[in-house]
Formats: structure tokens, sequence, C-alpha cells
């Protein structure tokens, strides 16, 4: 029999699985149901596509969109796995055929659209049929509460009633916690078999720049990018064509898409792409679902996304093959403005969830911590490292942290005084002194906070102002941006507890420059050593295979793979099967031409081949790390012990074991932990009630509100143990 691993090899190449695959494919060969939570590019398909090929029956998965289908087949034809699709695209006589392939048992995989198969015919079909697994991908739009709800999905759970003997599966890359409850209690799920991968996307750049001179920023940005894919998403169809003829005009390769082209014209656009005959395209969100291209180095939201999910889904199309690619969100207080007005149009509660999701969006863009924090916080992930070095907020050039008490009393004394009823921008008025209408109007200019604050510009004032509200002292109303005073920020009133922050220096134009410098295209460089012109031959003789079948050239080998051929110059059969992404199938029809490419290149440049090691246990485990430290210190080993086995220091273990008690997992008491701290029990229980008020996640505000006294190795003992009474 074979097991999940000679699949993987054999089938789809790869040497090792990734984090929770092989965990969720247990949990399915068991026969039991799974909710299967995995970010983009964590590789979910593979997830029910291994089972697929082990299990002896029919199984179908549930896709929404027929280009996605399409790909998923093709993908899998290529590596010799018997897939097809039945959907609405096909002719009567291919839908026939399909259908009949799938009744003589020819087939592995059956791919549909939910509409399909509430059909009376294909659910005849299926009857008559041994069904092993039924995988529901794109689970989100179950529920009401995602982001792309379809009522017909929603039917799927009496579907899934018909067919008991199937185990059934629902996989999804972006669901918060809400929607995750809501498929599950729809499937009828047992939280026991659910399966939630981390949502950070490590090889992401993200990245938040002020917009002033759009078109410009996105050329300039685009020169470090040449000959590489990328996506640029705009608000509308209008901004669609401009900026894709300003793009153009300077010599890329570009498309437009959105839904006012034709549909014959779009189909056309989005093929090209697809197949790296051009390599932008700019849209409107109608672009993406169902997009399965690997290697789109770089995403650029040239206006403010809606919501926090749509804009993680759609950074999340960038860098689907492990590589570096980056995120680059444009961004200006305009834009807010623009879809405050369309939501505005709408009734409650739909006005006042689409106004709660705008001002998360507003949050984030204006935030000046890390970028995945907030991101991973919205699906509710702790993101536990102080500096995640691949986002805007945690660049080595970060601007000095100062003491900005007195300005925070002022602008707090400011909004109660003038009783809590107005925005950011006329509570900033009101400490400049101006003496506008709304001012007048109002009597503000006979508050004692008025004018005040002319030390600072306005421009400083409103930076102020959102550090404020990051920090808990100040909440900010959805609807109208209406601030007020928390809590917190009374007892820092009435304490006078230093706060620290930024404050911007230069003239207004100068002071987004200085808060956010325009670095170019920072994406990090792959450790992996490659031959650039090697690698280009290869990606022209792939290019040459993929238009020849008629597929897209990520279909024949991934980027990744040509990466590691142009690394380690692979000569013969067996060093070429040992390239991840090469399996038997790909090496027959594709290695060939492959090989006799990188020995004459070897040939003609004296290069020898390298040697690649096979991975080690202790590879295939580095992704599970975390559970693997959790489970040895619950089982006695000490914190010292576990350093030593990994070679890797206090702070490391310290951060798995965190992650392992985030992650669900219980930890054993937290008096082991304790005794490692220096601390006084005094100065400990100090630090206790710091993370009741301030939170957890983020060890910097704590450390900033004793002074920079207590050590950051002291922070981590002390916030495991916080954790772990807690739990």
């Amino acid at each position: 029999m074979p097991t999940p691993e000679t699949i993987l090899k054999s089938t789809f190449g790869y040497d090792t699985f990734k984090p929770l695959q092989r965990e969720i494919i247990t949990n399915v060969q068991a026969r039991r149901d799974t909710l299967v939570i995995m970010a983009t590019g964590g590789s979910k398909s593979l997830t029910y596509q291994v089972p697929a090929l082990m299990f002896s029956g029919l199984t179908v998965v549930v896709s929404p969109l027929i280009a996605l289908m399409k790909d998923q087949v093709e993908q899998l034809r290529a590596l010799g796995v018997p897939a097809l699709f039945i959907n609405s695209s096909l002719s009567p006589e291919e839908y026939q055929g399909n259908m009949d392939a799938v009744r003589r048992g020819e087939i592995k995989l059956l791919y549909v659209a939910p509409e399909t198969l509430l059909t009376p015919r294909i659910f005849s079909l299926l009857s008559s049929l041994k069904l092993d697994l039924l995988a529901i991908d794109e689970a989100h739009c179950i529920s009401e509460w995602g982001h792309d709800f379809r009522p017909e999905y929603r039917q799927l759970a009496e579907v899934r009633k018909k067919f008991p003997s199937a185990v059934c599966m629902a996989l999804t890359a972006t669901a918060t916690p809400r929607v995750r409850a809501d498929i599950m209690s729809t499937l009828g799920f047992s939280q026991a078999n659910e399966f939630q991968s981390s949502f950070n996307r490590e090889n992401l750049f993200i990245e938040v720049r002020p917009k002033r001179e759009g078109v410009a920023q996105t050329l300039r940005f685009l020169e470090n990018f040449k000959d590489q894919s990328g996506i640029i998403y705009c608000f509308s169809r209008r901004q669609v064509d401009e900026l894709s003829d300003a793009i153009a005009r300077h010599g890329f390769s570009v498309r437009p898409y959105h839904a006012g082209l034709e549909d014959s014209e779009r189909r056309r656009n989005q093929e090209a792409f697809i197949r790296d005959d051009v390599q932008i395209i700019v849209a409107t969100i109608a672009f993406g679902m169902g997009i399965n291209k690997p290697n789109v180095r770089f995403v650029i939201h040239f206006d403010l996304p809606k919501n926090i999910e749509s804009y993680y889904q759609e950074i999340g199309r960038a860098g689907r093959d492990g590589l570096p690619s980056h995120c680059l969100l444009l961004y200006t207080y305009a834009d807010v403005n623009k879809i405050r007005y369309f939501i505005d149009q709408k009734d409650d509660p739909e006005r006042s969830t689409s106004m709660q999701h705008l001002d998360a969006m507003t949050r984030y863009a204006e935030g000046s911590i890390c970028r995945r924090k907030p991101l991973l916080a919205y699906f509710g992930e702790t993101f536990v490292n102080e500096n995640c070095g691949a986002c805007d907020n945690c660049g080595t050039e970060q601007t000095a942290q100062v003491d900005i008490t007195i300005p925070a009393q002022k602008f707090l004394s400011c909004v109660k005084r003038s009783g809590e009823r107005f925005g950011a921008a006329h509570v900033v008025d009101i400490l400049l002194g101006s003496k506008n209408e709304k001012i007048e109007k109002y009597n503000h200019h006979e508050l004692s906070t008025y004018g005040i604050g002319k030390e600072l510009t306005k421009s400083q004032w409103m930076h102020i102002s959102r550090q404020l509200v990051e920090r808990g002292l100040l909440e900010q109303e959805p609807a109208y941006r209406v601030l007020s005073v928390t809590a917190k920020g009374l007892e820092m009133l009435k304490s006078r507890e230093q706060v620290k922050g930024v404050v911007l220096s230069g003239s207004k134009d100068q002071i987004n420059e200085a808060q956010k410098k325009e670095r170019g295209a920072r994406v990090k460089s792959s450790e992996f050593e490659y031959d650039r012109s090697l690698f280009s031959q290869l990606r022209n003789k792939r290019k040459e295979l993929a238009d020849e079948a008629g597929l897209p050239p990520y279909v024949i080998f991934s980027d990744k793979t040509l990466v590691e051929m142009a690394g380690y110059f692979p000569q013969s059969q067996e060093s070429l099967l040992n390239i991840s992404g090469v399996g038997k199938v790909k090496f027959e029809r594709y290695g060939a031409a492959f090989l006799a490419i990188i020995k004459e290149y070897c040939r003609s440049n004296k290069i020898d081949e390298k040697y690649k090691a096979p991975a080690r246990e202790a590879d295939k485990d580095a992704g599970r790390r975390y559970i693997t430290v959790g489970e040895a210190y619950n089982a006695g080993e000490s914190i010292q012990s576990l350093m030593k086995r990994y070679a890797v220091t206090a702070d490391t273990i310290l951060n798995h074991l965190a992650r392992f008690i985030l992650a669900g997992n219980p930890l054993r008491s937290a008096e082991d932990l304790i005794a490692l701290s220096n601390l006084s029990p005094d100065q400990q229980m100090a630090v206790f009630k710091a993370f009741d008020t301030m939170g957890s996640d983020a060890l910097k505000p704590v450390y900033e509100k004793f002074n920079n006294t207590i050590s950051y190795d002291e922070l981590r003992i002390l916030r495991l143990c916080y954790l772990c009474e807690e739990r």
C-alpha cells in the first residue's frame, strides 16, 4: 500500500510535508470530518489530493469558480493523476463524456461547482458510485458571516447527509473565528477535527506608503520588477483603464481586467497573464478568485481595500511558490472618504458592519506597529515576535521614540473638554487655536485647551492622535470617527504615567516622507543562491513546452523548482528527481529537455553539479518544532536541555512555548518557569498587572512602561507564566 510520504514524493515530487499537512491527511484517512484553515500558499489542496489517491473510491471537490477547477485539473493531469471537472463551461458532448468517464471508474478526483452538485443528474451519477471523500473548497462561502457568502454553498450540508459513508472536508484560507464556528455548526463537524495553520505568510514583505503621486509611485515600484508577474488592484473600472494605459505607455507588459470589459476580452487578458504572455494585470477586485498562479512577485493596492479580509486574500495571491514577494498598499485618507460615501448609501445593519470593516482597515493602514500583528489578530491569531523583519514598520529605518506624555495629556484633555463629540481633525484645530467657523459655532475658542498645542503642526498632532488610539488611550467610533477617552486614557491623565511615541519633524509635505521613506522594492532576497542566467534559460524552455501543450508555464514546473535546478545543477535522473517539485511523471515528460539545458550550460561554463542532501527528519519536523518543544517540556524536559538539543537560545525556546500555548495546548505548571526569573515577587506582580491592562501580544509597550528597566528576556519568561495562568 502506498503511504502519504511515497505519494508525496513519487506523484508531487516533494520530500516533506508542510506544517499540519500530515496530521490533516491522517485525520481524513481515519474518516473523521475535517475543517482546514490554511493560509494561501500552504498547499491546502494536497491535504485532500493525497487521501484521494489512497482511497479506492471517488473524491468530489466542490469549487466555486470555473477557472479554479480548470487550473487544478490541469495541474493534476500534468502529474499523471486522473482528474476531470464538470461545469457549465463544457459543451454537451464534453459534459457527457466526462460523466461517462466518472461512471466507468476512470477518475480519482472530480471537480464540480456547488450548483452542479445540487442537480439531480449529478446526484444520480454519484449515488451509483463509491464516494469516499467530499472536499468543499473555499468553505468560507458557507457562512453568512464570510466575506463571500453564497447561498448554494449553504445547501451542501444537505448533500453531505445524502452520502453518510463519505468523509467530508471543508477548506478555506480566510476565516475569522466567527466564520469557522459557523462552518462547523452548519456541517456538523466536531471541534476536535479543526486544523488551523498560521495565517502568517513569511515570504511576503508588507508595506504601506502614503499615496501622493500614485501613478509615478507605481511606475518607480515596477522598475524593480522587470519581466516579473504582478497584480495591481484599483477601486474603480475607470482607474483600472487609466492606470493600465499609463503603465503600458512606459513600456510595461500590462492588461486591464474589470466587469466593464466584454467577457471574451476579460478571458483573453486573464489567460495571457496566467500563461506569462503578459506580466502585469491591473484589475478591480473582480480579478483573482480562482487564480492559482504561483509566481506572482508583487501585489499593489493602488486604492484602499474595503476590509482586512479582502486585503489579506488579495495579497495572498503573491508568492504562492514560497519565494520572496512584495505587497504594497498606497494609502490616502481621501480613499477612506470615497469608500465611506458608498457605505453611507447602504441601510443598517449592513452599513454599520461595513463601517466597522473600513475602520479596521484604516487603523491598519495608519498603524505604526508590525503589520502582521493586526492582520493576524483579525483572524484570531497572536503574532508573538517583536519584529517580523518583513514589513515597513519593522524595517531598520525606525524613527526614535520619545516622551510624548505632555502632548498626549493635551490631546486627551481637549477631547474630554470638547464633549467627546468630535473627530481628530476638529480636536487638532482647537489645540492649534484655529479660527474656523466650526470652532466659533461650538464656542470652542473659550476652552482652556484652545491654542495650547501650537508647538506642533497639524500633521504631527494627527499622527499623535493615531498613536493614542493604537495604545488604547482613545477610542474612535467607526461611523463618524468621533473620539472618546477610554478608562485607560483617564487613568493615564490622573497618574501622569509616561507615554512614549513618535513626533515627526519637518514641514507638512515632509512629514509622511519621514514617517515612511520610500525604500524601493524591499523584497527580502532569497537565501538560496542560484544562477540567474541558467534560470532564464530554463524559464524560456518551460514557456516553450507550456505553449506547445496549451498549459500555463507553472503547470510544467514552478519557479521554485527552476530555482533549485539553477542552484544545484542536477545532471542525472537521480539528482533531478531529488529536486523539489519533480515527480516521476513530470520527469518522464519533461526531464530530458531540462537536463539537456543544464548539462550544456555546465559544460560551457565549467560548473560542477552540487550535491543536494536528502531531507532529514529534523527538517521534516522544523515547521512543527514548537509542538515538539512544547510536548518535550510537558514531559519534564528543562529549558536548558531543550536549548542544548536544538542548539538555540533560551529566547527561541520561550517563543516556541508561547506559540505552543497560544495554539490552545496546555503547558505544565508555571512554577518551573517563574524560577527562571531574577525579578522580585513585587516586580513580577507589577509586570503581570501590566499584561492585564496592556495585553501580552506585544512586549514593547510593557518594556517602555517600565522605562526600559526590565529586560525583554525577563518579559518573555513572565509572559509565558502569565499565559499559563490565563489558560
